[in-house]
């Protein structure tokens, strides 16, 4: 695992989209695809905001979600709301960003069905070129939080959590998917993340963080995350 400590939030959105828009336009020219999964959280949106205006293949562009509240559409709540208006001004295909199907009713199926949607774009088994993943002050990273069932889903690629988390219930990409990637890309910021963050260097698997493949895996974190004062 290799960490890159920015000043502030801003610094790491931009740094973060840079990366990203490397690794499309490599795999791109490499296999004709770039296959990119997404979480949610303010500095990724502000880093999305920034990938918009990046120089990208955007034709060859495949955008997938991590993880998602099972909320009725346009909700607030909705990771995909602030996906796409984080990517509004960015030239990708409306086919070519794959929203979680949470509004069909079967949290199962809903997670079967999106699992077939990756193996359609990007393999069998599905090979993603980048995720992108952020961090909770309790160690959890996409919907893979503390003490939940999904914790131990191997034999699927996409699973619903058992119970729910902040008021919802979620779909999520399981361990076995996020590990398979190409590369992994942490973003983190704020002071509220040091323990946690310290806890994720460190491969401590007492947190869902911790027990993410660290191989191909890039942490890009603010100062106040790092524990660091300016």
């Amino acid at each position: 695992m290799d960490i890159e400590i920015l000043p502030d939030a801003e610094a790491v959105a931009r740094r973060a989209a840079q990366v990203i828009a490397h690794e499309a336009r490599q795999a791109v020219a490499a296999r004709g695809r770039f296959c990119f999964a997404v979480s949610g959280g303010h500095t990724p949106w502000q880093m999305l905001r920034l990938l918009a205006h990046e120089s990208l293949p955007w034709p060859g562009v495949e955008v997938f979600q991590v993880d998602e509240r099972i909320a009725p559409a346009g909700d607030a709540d909705r990771n995909l709301t602030h996906l796409r208006a984080s990517l509004a001004d960015a030239p990708l295909p409306a086919t070519q960003l794959h929203a979680m199907p949470v509004e069909d009713g079967e949290p199962i199926a809903a997670a079967q069905a999106y699992a077939q949607t990756l193996a359609a774009v990007c393999g069998v088994p599905p090979l993603l070129d980048l995720v992108h993943l952020g961090l909770g002050p309790d160690g959890h990273t996409a919907s893979l939080v503390p003490g939940d069932a999904v914790l131990g889903v191997h034999a699927a690629d996409v699973a619903p959590t058992a119970g729910t988390y902040q008021d919802r219930r979620r779909l999520t990409m399981t361990y076995p998917l996020i590990d398979r990637a190409r590369r992994i890309l942490w973003v983190v910021t704020g002071a509220e993340k040091v323990a946690a963050l310290a806890k994720l260097r460190a491969g401590d698997a007492t947190i869902p963080a911790g027990r993410v493949r660290q191989e191909r895996a890039l942490v890009i974190a603010d100062r106040a995350a790092a524990g660091e004062t300016a």
